[in-house]
């Protein structure tokens, strides 16, 4: 399948320095390469109006105090959040989980109580609420598949009690690419009285997000996989959530007044945000939101399905490929090939400078729910275009020639 000719502008590759001629990075779903809009962000952050935030009294620590909220502001209206409040920066996606995980789960959920997931989970969506339900007696109930690799929401409603309290998904897979219904998913954990949290690590880069029209209660997600720096992520959560949330971490900032007698907090955001912040970082993520909005979301998703549709359909016709989720997957084709582990296919593909995932994909459950001990995986981006897909083909078929 060709590409359609109005996705093709939207092979950015002139906008990334690191990404050299020649070189077909599909490994975005690890971590996108970084516009150079991004680049000179943090330079001039770094070089130009470097200072501390929320505490100088002088004219630059105020000026980055007012770009460093204002990179708040600027998540908050890209995600449909209702105040920039609502914005609680984190280091990633997993430090925000284990910030719902320590600070709201374990202040609410107790014996008795339950917690379910699904199959498809990255392991960062399952281990801090393996951790909190040892301390807490609470059960973790899993959700199954269906058999393209989507969440089955038929299942999840059937398996909720009114013993749940959180359901906790990922909007996008970071294995099979497959999308959630995050929208009937709320509206089953509601219907028990459970909060729903959703990983949107994999969907921001691609999808338009909209959290309250989604209906969920908590939604993380990561800069670096949205074009912008390492080390700086989001919490979202409903206002009255985070108003009954302890501080999970202390120190600076995130005080009212500290004294040897006791201590009060700062309200949400800053309660959470203890400790000098990833100032640059917020910067950084500010410039990536203007760049991936600028461009558009709604074409960066037909761009990137388009690859997909290309990548299955040219994958398909080698009989030792075996190709896992949804046809329809966004911006994620995970495959292996028989009797040849997957570190061979990614090795051999990078001596023919075509750069993709090999492993369990922090996702060992779903590599057992597969029947596999890894896969190779190739993730698109707006940097990607149809000489990526014949690049990556053309390794395969030496792959196999290699492998007989």
């Amino acid at each position: 399948m060709s590409l359609d000719v109005a996705t093709r502008p939207l092979d950015r590759l002139a906008d990334f320095p690191a990404i050299p001629a020649g070189w077909a990075y599909l490994d975005t779903a690890a971590t996108a390469q970084k516009p150079q809009v991004v680049v000179d962000a943090i330079t001039r952050a770094y070089g130009e109006t470097y200072a501390t935030v929320h505490r100088g009294v002088y004219q630059r620590s105020a000026d980055m105090t007012l770009a460093y909220e204002a990179a708040r502001e600027r998540v908050a209206g890209f995600i449909g959040a209702g105040s920039a409040d609502e914005i609680v920066f984190v280091r990633g996606a997993t430090e925000g989980i284990n910030l719902v995980a320590y600070s709201w789960a374990a202040n609410q959920l107790g014996p008795g109580n339950r917690i379910l997931l699904s199959q498809l989970e990255h392991h960062s969506n399952i281990v801090p609420w393996q951790m909190i339900a040892a301390e807490r007696g609470i059960a973790i109930d899993v959700a199954p598949l269906t058999a393209d690799g989507r969440i089955d929401l038929d299942s999840v409603e059937a398996m909720l009690t009114p013993e749940h309290k959180l359901v906790a998904l990922a909007h996008v897979s970071n294995v099979l690419g497959s999308v959630l219904d995050v929208a009937r998913a709320a509206k089953a954990a509601h219907s028990v009285g459970a909060k729903l949290l959703v990983d949107g690590c994999q969907a921001v880069p691609r999808l338009p997000v909209d959290v309250g029209a989604l209906g969920c209660d908590f939604y993380v997600f990561s800069g670096h996989k949205l074009y912008g720096p390492t080390g700086i992520g989001v919490l979202w959560a409903r206002p009255e959530i985070l108003a009954v949330m302890p501080p999970w971490q202390g120190g600076g900032s995130m005080i009212d007044r500290v004294s040897f007698s006791g201590t009060t907090f700062a309200p949400p955001p800053g309660r959470f945000e203890a400790g000098t912040p990833h100032i640059v970082g917020a910067l950084g993520l500010h410039a990536a939101i203007d760049y991936v909005e600028g461009i558009g979301l709604e074409a960066i998703h037909a761009h990137e399905t388009a690859l997909v549709a290309q990548a299955r359909e040219a994958l398909s016709q080698i009989n030792s490929v075996r190709l896992f989720g949804p046809e329809d997957a966004a911006g994620i084709v995970s495959f292996a090939i028989e009797g040849v582990h997957p570190h061979d296919i990614g090795t051999i593909l990078d001596e023919g400078q075509v750069a993709i995932r090999a492993g369990h994909h922090c996702a060992q459950p779903l590599m057992e729910a597969l029947g596999v001990a890894a896969t190779a995986r190739a993730s698109f981006g707006v940097y990607n275009g149809p000489a990526d897909i014949d690049a990556l083909v053309k390794g395969i078929q030496r792959v196999t020639r290699i492998f007989g």
